[in-house]
């Protein structure tokens, strides 16, 4: 099991570089909204939009690039992403309207996203570690990328008070580029095919006919619609609480930094336990957690407290969700039915993201945003308990 580990460890380490850029870099854009939007004199409904509108794409593309990763292997969908993620934030720089800021924070960045991700990248560590050590594995991955959600957010408020805005996305589209040598180490080979292989119409065909693959979809959605609502909108929200703008970017810190431990937990207690039933979980915790937040005072040290308690459990869906597609399809097409996973994830950051700016110009505030997501909460934990993580039929075959 040493050499094993050894034999991955220069994947893994790939891999949580690569998502630590993606995901840093992407974890910072609500700090952008306010700068913007003051030069440009728009409402938060137009930053809004665009970042949801890169979470729409992002989802719509992830299948795709995730049944390409499956069929030719990751590295050069990685790159690919790479360069349109970088291009993206390069444009972000200049963007001056609606349109143009649709252009390359939406749809640019959200391509690039779809290939430097999640859905690809823990598709490599699947393949890379047997069965009994994937979930912790893609918890590794997960958290060490994670890191980046921490170190990133002061570096990208720090360039953006010292360049101002504009240098600030260039600094962070060259920093994005780094991932195109990263892909190097990835070393992903699409699994052998066999006369006994499934199609990628008959996986899908599996996957489409299987109820707990849409109960995971359905749950999934919850999980995109708050994270991406609160990475947008909570340091705004904290300002209209009056509290310093510095809070906000401590807070989402704190998220990035406390999810590194919980996306490793996550990971290795879902080898350990049933992986549905700790989703559910982690679930109704989240809307106990958003409950707390919202009835006590909001201060420093209560914004900092929810950072805490919101990254314990903010991406620490994702090595179980993907981890339950392992178990119960099998590693070959785990990219697509991830990716496929993965795009309701996406839809529910759509609607997160726009709705929490479009709610806001509306009434002015995000009350009822958040009680929304208190509600989403409570369905994404009981949709996800009847979910099993027994093999389908073919794999029982296979093993029998």
């Amino acid at each position: 099991m040493t050499s094993v580990w050894r034999t991955s460890g220069w994947v893994l380490t790939g891999a949580a570089l690569i998502l630590a850029l993606s995901l840093g870099v992407r974890h910072g854009f609500g700090l952008f909204l306010a700068p913007m939007s003051a030069d440009f004199g728009w409402g938060r409904e137009v930053f809004a939009f665009a970042i949801a509108l890169q979470n729409l794409i992002w989802g719509l593309a992830q299948p795709f690039a995730g049944a390409l990763a499956d069929r030719l292997g990751a590295a050069k969908v990685v790159i690919i992403g790479g360069i349109l993620y970088a291009a993206g934030l390069l444009l972000m720089s200049t963007a001056d309207s609606a349109w143009s800021l649709s252009l390359s924070a939406g749809l640019l960045i959200g391509i690039g996203l779809s290939g430097t991700s999640f859905s690809v990248i823990l598709g490599v560590v699947g393949r890379a570690v047997p069965a009994e050590k994937r979930s912790m594995a893609m918890g590794i991955a997960s958290a060490a990328g994670s890191f980046g959600q921490f170190a990133m957010l002061p570096g990208t408020l720090g360039l953006i008070e010292w360049l101002g805005w504009s240098a600030a996305l260039l600094v962070l589209g060259l920093l994005v580029a780094l991932i195109v040598p990263f892909v190097g180490m990835l070393r992903d080979r699409p699994l052998p095919s066999h006369g006994a292989e499934q199609t990628l119409g008959q996986a899908l065909h599996e996957a489409c006919s299987h109820s707990g693959f849409w109960l995971l979809a359905l749950g999934f959605f919850v999980c995109g619609f708050q994270v991406v609502f609160i990475g947008v909108h909570l340091p705004a929200y904290l300002v209209d609480q009056h509290l310093p703008a510095t809070t906000g970017t401590t807070v989402l810190a704190l998220v990035g930094l406390f999810n590194i431990v919980g996306t490793y937990t996550a990971g290795w207690l879902g080898g350990r336990m049933s992986k549905p039933r700790l989703l559910t979980a982690l679930y109704l915790l989240r809307a106990v957690v958003i409950v707390l937040f919202l009835w006590a005072p909001v201060t420093q040290y209560s914004a900092y407290l929810f950072g805490i308690a919101m990254g314990l459990l903010w991406l620490s869906t994702v090595p179980l969700t993907n981890g339950t597609v392992a178990s119960v399809f099998g590693v070959r097409n785990l990219s697509m039915l991830g990716g496929i996973v993965f795009l309701f994830h996406q839809l529910g950051a759509f609607l997160g993201g726009w709705l929490g700016g479009v709610v806001y110009d509306r009434t002015g505030n995000y009350d009822l945003v958040w009680q929304i997501s208190i509600l989403l909460s409570l369905l994404a934990a009981a949709l996800n308990w009847p979910v099993s993580e027994r093999p389908v039929a073919r794999l029982q075959a296979q093993a029998a």
